[in-house]
C-alpha cells in the first residue's frame, strides 16, 4: 500500500517539475532578448518538455488508427502557432492544458481514493491454527475447515463459523451501518468485519475466492464495465464531433480571407485557437467520473450497484415491488398472541403447546418455545407423532396434547371455532377439548412503513408479492399503506405478475423488483431492475441482482433511488453547461473575439469546474438509520 501511496506521489512530483521547468524555460525565452533562431530552439525546448508527452501520445493513437482525440487537437492548434511564430501561446496551450490534466488527475483520484478507502475491506492475512500453533498465512492459501483466529482489532479474513469466543464485530465496511453486532459459538462470521473486542476461533466455510469480500470486491471493480446510454452517447458524440471539428476549423482557415482577402495568418490563428477550444475534453473526463463517483456514494451507504447503466434505469421508477417475507417483513416468527378458552390460562395454553413441539425444529415450533422461555423436562413427554402439513400429537404428563392447524382438530373432531386472524394460528386441545390457539406473526422491519412512503414519492406504484395468505398479506399491506398486495403466489406466478406490469408500465421508466434473494433469482432477473435485500453471505442473491444492498434496511431502496436521480442530474447539468460554453467560445473564437490563452483557460476552466461537479455525486447524505 505504501509503496503505492509512493509511487503516486513520486508521479505527482514529477508532473509538477516538468510544467514548472517549461514555464522557466519559456521565461527566459521571452525576457533573454534572444532573436531568430536561438530563441525558437528556447521556445522549442519549452514546448517539447510540456508537451512531448502529448506528442508522442497523439502519434501512438494515430498509428492505432484513433486521429481525432483531444491529443491531436491540441498538436495541430499549437504546431500550427509554432508555424506562424506564435511560440509563448503554443508553449503556454501545452502548459495550460498539462496543468489542467494534473488538476483532473487529481480530482478523480479522489474519488477513486474514497471508494478504495470504503471498500479497505480485503483482509491482509490469517491467523490459522495448526498442530496447536497459529501459523500466519495469506487468506487464499487458507482451506475450507481450517480454524482461523481473529483478535481484537483484526480484520475477518474469511467467512465462516464461529467456534469458540464471543466477540462484538464492526460491519460497517460492508453494509454502510455503524451499528455493531455480538457473534457467539454458532453464529455466521462474514469476511470484511471488524472484530473489536475479544477474541473468536472460526471454521471456514469457502475459500477466499468464494467470500462475501471476494464476491463485493469483486463487484466494485467490475461495476464501471456495465456503460449506461449517457456514457455510451458522449464515447459516440466524441467519435463524430472531433472531426467535424477539425474540418470546420480548416474551412476557417482557407474559405474567410479568399472571400475577403483577408491576410491568412489571422484566420489560421483563428482557426487554431477554434481547435484549441473545441476539445471535448469535458464531457469525456466528467460524465463517467460522475456515474463513478455516484457508484460510490451509494457503496458508503452499503449500496452496491452492480454499472452505471443500472444507476441510470433506477433513477426513472415505474413500479417498485416488493417481495413481503425477508423483504418487508424479518422472516422470523414470533408468538404475537395467546387466546385461552374454556376456562385454560394463557400460561397454561403456552406451556402445553411447548412441550408438545419440544421435538420439533420447525420455525413455528422454534417460535412457540422461544415464547415460553423455560427448560422443558424431555422426560414427561411421551408418543411423539408428527402429522406432515397438521401439526403434532403428544402425551404430555399423561394427557393428550394435539397443537397444529384447523386441518388437525378437524381430524381429531375437537369442537372449535375458526379464530379469525392475521397470522399463522396454533390450535391446542388438551384431551379432545380445545384449550385456545395461539397467534404466530412474521414481525414487519421497522423502517418498511417509511421506504413504502418515500418510494410513493417517486414512483408510480408500490406493488406487493408474496406466497402467503391473503389475510395476512392484506394486513401487512394495510399496515405499511400498500393498495397493490397479490397473495398466495408461487415463484411463477410472481414471474407472471411482474411480467404484467413491465407490460403497463410508463414509457421511459422501470420496473424494480426487491426480494430476498434466496428464492425469487428468476423474479430478480425478469425485473428492469432486480434489488437483492440483505445479500451479507447470499450468493445467489449477489449473483442475480443488479443492486445489492447489503443489510436488510427496505429504507436503503428509496435511498438508492434518490442517489441515482442525484447522479444523472449532475451528469445532465455537466453536459448541458460542457457543450453550452464549448458553442458560445467556437462562436467568439471564429469570430476572433477569444485568444488562444483564453481557449486555453476556457477548456481548462470549463473540465475542472464539471469534474468538481462530478465529485458532488460521492458525498451522499446517509439514509436516516
Amino acid at each position: 500500500m505504501c509503496d503505492h501511496h509512493h509511487h503516486e506521489h513520486k508521479q505527482d512530483s514529477k508532473e509538477v517539475i516538468k510544467i514548472s521547468a517549461a514555464v522557466v524555460v519559456m521565461l527566459i525565452a521571452i525576457f533573454s532578448g534572444l532573436t531568430g533562431v536561438s530563441r525558437l530552439l528556447i521556445f522549442l525546448a519549452a514546448y517539447l518538455i510540456a508537451g512531448g508527452k502529448i506528442l508522442v501520445t497523439a502519434f501512438k493513437n494515430i498509428l492505432r488508427g484513433e486521429i481525432f482525440d483531444e491529443n491531436f487537437l491540441m498538436c495541430a492548434a499549437t504546431l500550427g502557432a509554432m508555424a506562424i511564430g506564435e511560440y509563448p501561446e503554443a508553449v503556454m496551450v501545452m502548459v495550460l492544458y498539462r496543468l489542467g490534466e494534473y488538476f483532473q488527475d487529481k480530482a478523480v483520484e479522489k474519488s477513486r481514493k474514497s471508494i478504495t478507502e470504503l471498500m479497505d475491506i480485503r483482509p491482509d492475512h490469517a491467523n490459522v491454527e495448526e498442530n496447536g500453533e497459529i501459523v500466519t498465512k495469506s487468506p487464499d492459501k487458507v482451506k475450507i475447515n481450517d480454524i482461523i483466529i481473529v483478535k481484537a482489532g483484526e480484520k475477518i479474513p474469511l467467512d465462516g463459523t464461529v467456534t469458540e469466543g464471543k466477540a462484538v464485530v464492526d460491519t460497517s465496511a460492508l453494509t454502510g451501518e455503524s451499528v455493531p453486532q455480538e457473534i457467539t459459538a454458532g453464529d455466521t462470521a462474514l469476511s470484511g468485519c471488524i472484530n473489536t473486542n475479544g477474541l473468536i476461533k472460526i471454521r471456514v466455510t469457502k475459500e477466499f475466492t468464494e467470500s462475501t469480500v471476494s464476491k463485493i470486491l469483486e463487484l466494485v471493480e467490475h461495476a464501471n464495465s456495465k456503460k449506461a446510454k449517457t456514457e455510451n452517447f458522449i464515447t459516440k458524440f466524441a467519435h463524430y464531433y472531433t472531426p467535424v471539428v477539425v474540418f470546420g476549423a480548416l474551412l476557417l482557415a482557407i474559405i474567410p480571407p479568399l472571400l475577403t482577402g483577408d491576410d491568412f495568418n489571422i484566420w489560421i490563428e483563428r482557426a487554431l485557437t477554434f481547435l484549441v477550444i473545441s476539445c471535448p475534453c469535458a464531457l469525456v473526463i466528467s460524465v463517467p467520473l460522475g456515474f463513478f463517483a455516484g457508484i460510490g456514494g451509494a457503496s458508503r451507504n452499503g449500496i452496491l450497484i452492480k454499472g452505471s447503466n443500472y444507476l441510470e434505469l433506477l433513477s426513472k421508477p415505474d413500479s417498485v415491488v416488493f417481495d413481503k417475507t425477508g423483504t418487508l417483513t424479518k422472516g422470523s416468527f414470533n408468538v404475537t398472541k395467546i387466546v385461552p378458552l374454556n376456562d385454560f390460562t394463557k400460561e397454561e395454553v403456552l406451556e402445553l403447546t411447548a412441550f408438545a413441539e419440544n421435538f420439533s425444529n420447525h420455525p413455528i415450533a422454534l417460535s412457540i418455545k422461544k415464547a415460553y422461555g423455560k427448560v422443558i423436562p424431555p422426560d414427561i413427554i411421551k408418543d411423539v407423532e408428527e402429522i406432515a402439513g397438521n401439526g403434532v400429537s403428544a402425551n404430555v404428563k399423561g394427557f393428550n396434547i394435539l397443537a397444529g392447524n384447523s386441518k388437525l382438530m378437524g381430524k381429531f373432531n375437537i369442537n372449535y371455532k375458526t379464530a379469525d386472524e392475521a397470522g399463522t394460528i396454533i390450535y391446542t386441545a388438551k384431551d379432545k377439548q380445545l384449550m385456545g390457539y395461539i397467534v404466530i406473526s412474521d414481525e414487519i422491519k421497522s423502517d418498511s412503513k417509511a421506504a413504502i412512503s418515500e418510494l410513493k414519492k417517486v414512483a408510480n406504484n408500490v406493488v406487493m408479492l408474496t406466497g402467503d395468505n391473503e389475510k395476512t398479506a392484506l394486513a401487512v399491506g394495510k399496515e405499511l399503506g400498500i393498495e397493490k398486495v397479490y397473495a398466495q403466489l408461487l415463484p411463477a406466478d410472481k414471474v407472471e405478475k411482474l411480467e404484467e406490469l413491465i407490460q403497463n408500465k410508463e414509457k421511459n421508466k422501470n420496473v424494480i423488483f426487491a426480494g430476498d434473494g434466496i428464492n425469487d433469482a428468476p423474479v430478480l432477473a425478469r425485473a428492469d431492475i432486480g434489488i437483492a435485500m440483505g445479500a451479507l453471505g447470499s450468493d445467489a442473491a449477489i449473483e442475480a441482482a443488479d443492486v445489492v444492498i447489503m443489510d436488510d434496511k427496505p429504507s436503503k431502496i428509496p435511498a438508492a433511488v434518490k442517489i441515482a436521480q442525484k447522479t444523472m442530474a449532475i451528469v445532465k447539468q455537466n453536459i448541458i453547461f460542457a457543450i453550452g460554453i464549448k458553442i458560445l467560445f467556437l462562436i467568439l473564437g471564429a469570430f476572433g473575439h477569444m485568444t488562444m490563452w483564453g481557449a486555453v483557460f476556457a477548456d481548462v476552466g470549463v473540465t475542472l469546474l464539471a469534474v468538481l461537479n462530478s465529485l458532488r455525486a460521492l458525498s451522499n447524505k446517509k439514509p436516516p438509520a
